[in-house]
């Protein structure tokens, strides 16, 4: 019986790897730019780190989490996020007292058993940043001019950024009460997890996808309106800094996230090109998240984005050449060693070289060449390395040539000889 891979996870193949790959080094750069550096997470943590970090009342923890039992009965979950993983590190190695001020982007895959669509797997990848030390609107703003930055260095179509506050533990219960009253009012009108949501997380009310629950939240109170002054200035701050910039962020009073950690700036970032489910990543500030895992006051701010819909939402992919520059094919054993002397010589200077087997008819490799998209085969005999030329077969041109190729020869050299050689089949 042929084994397939497990509902929701996904083999990435070498053509699409290159995508990610293009991501990663422009991630990777940018992040570079701003001073993040990286941190290498664990997959595996602790069940309790999730629930105290996400919150109980949150459908990742109460849905989409996978958990298991060790041997030590110690309960287990594959990470569903990054943010609790990295504060957790934050914290267990005591990075406030190595510089009060931390920067970390990590890279890697997160678990969740949500139903499998279109950029949305069970096994997804994400690349977020946090910072964490500073409670300033001037750092909230630069990590949404990463996260910009970052969107336009990939090509992603058509991006946008909506923006809220979420108040603070000052104006925010106020506002979740009067937000539960509402709710309640209109009760048979809400759906099932809306019902249970009314009580638990109220906040998860404003965003249901179920029409009914739209209908009937639509007049509900916002948080903007509710908001502390402290909470007003800050958000205000925040927008002044992406509007100079001419970020083009949007106000979205009704964005509340799915994380129960997040406090004052919430963002979430969209593109083309993904249908109705169009979010590529979000994030916002985390004030109390550091504390509740026992560390200092240190408050927090990041985000994250999905490699899966960035790969899904580029205007252009990035270039994912995977042919040979040349084809080396040696007639007979012999000269097999030859071939394969000459093309870890090419490798090393860079060149992407394939060569065929010794074994193997002339034509058979020929076939070979094609097949791997080689624009140029070397034809390596011990007849041609003693006259010190080589013929080139251009696989274009269907063309035999007889150019003189030292060896081993350099890549550099060779790829002049093969650049001459285009250049006079053109004129």
């Amino acid at each position: 019986m042929k084994i397939t891979s497990v509902k929701g996870f996904h083999d990435i193949l070498p053509e699409q790897s290159a995508q990610w790959s293009g991501i990663e080094a422009k991630a990777r750069a940018i992040f570079a730019s701003y001073g993040f550096g990286e941190i290498r997470l664990p997959i595996l943590e602790r069940t309790e780190l999730f629930r105290r970090g996400i919150g109980e009342a949150t459908d990742i923890v109460e849905k989409e989490m996978y958990t298991f039992a060790d041997r030590d009965d110690t309960s287990l979950t594959l990470r569903p996020e990054g943010t609790a993983s990295v504060v957790r590190a934050y914290v267990q190695h005591s990075l406030h007292q190595q510089a009060g001020f931390s920067k970390l982007f990590y890279v890697g895959p997160m678990f969740r058993r949500e139903r499998p669509q279109k950029g949305r797997t069970r096994q997804f990848w994400q690349i977020g940043v946090e910072a964490i030390g500073r409670d300033d609107p001037g750092i909230d703003a630069e990590v949404i001019l990463l996260m910009h930055d970052l969107l336009a260095a990939i090509g992603v179509r058509a991006p946008r950024i909506g923006i809220n506050s979420l108040g603070c533990a000052a104006c925010r219960p106020a506002y979740i009460e009067t937000l539960a009253a509402y709710g309640r009012a209109r009760v048979a009108a809400l759906c099932e997890n809306c019902t249970t949501r009314l009580e638990r997380n109220p906040l998860r009310l404003l965003d249901c996808k179920v029409e009914t629950c739209g209908v009937a939240m639509a007049d509900a109170p916002l948080m903007l309106d509710c908001l502390c002054a402290e909470c007003s200035a800050h958000f205000g701050r925040v927008r002044a800094a992406l509007e100079r910039e001419s970020v083009p962020i949007e106000l979205q009073p009704r964005m509340v996230r799915g994380l129960d950690y997040y406090c004052r700036t919430a963002f979430e970032a969209t593109a083309e090109g993904l249908g109705a489910q169009n979010a590529v990543g979000g994030g916002g500030r985390y004030d109390k998240l550091v504390k509740t895992f026992g560390g200092p006051d240190a408050p927090g701010v990041g985000f994250a984005l999905g490699v899966e819909r960035l790969v899904l939402s580029m205007r252009e992919p990035f270039d994912a050449t995977l042919c040979p520059e040349v084809f080396l094919a040696p007639l007979g054993a012999a000269s097999e060693l030859d071939a394969i002397r000459m093309a870890h010589r090419l490798r090393s200077d860079g060149m992407r070289v394939e060569v065929g087997s010794g074994d193997k008819s002339l034509k058979s490799q020929m076939r070979l060449a094609d097949k791997v998209g080689a624009p140029y085969v070397l034809i390596v005999g011990e007849e041609e390395l003693a006259a010190g030329a080589l013929t080139v077969r251009d696989m274009v041109a269907k063309r035999d040539h007889e150019r003189a190729v030292g060896y081993p020869c350099a890549a550099a050299e060779l790829r002049g000889m093969l650049e001459r050689l285009s250049a006079n089949e053109l004129e």
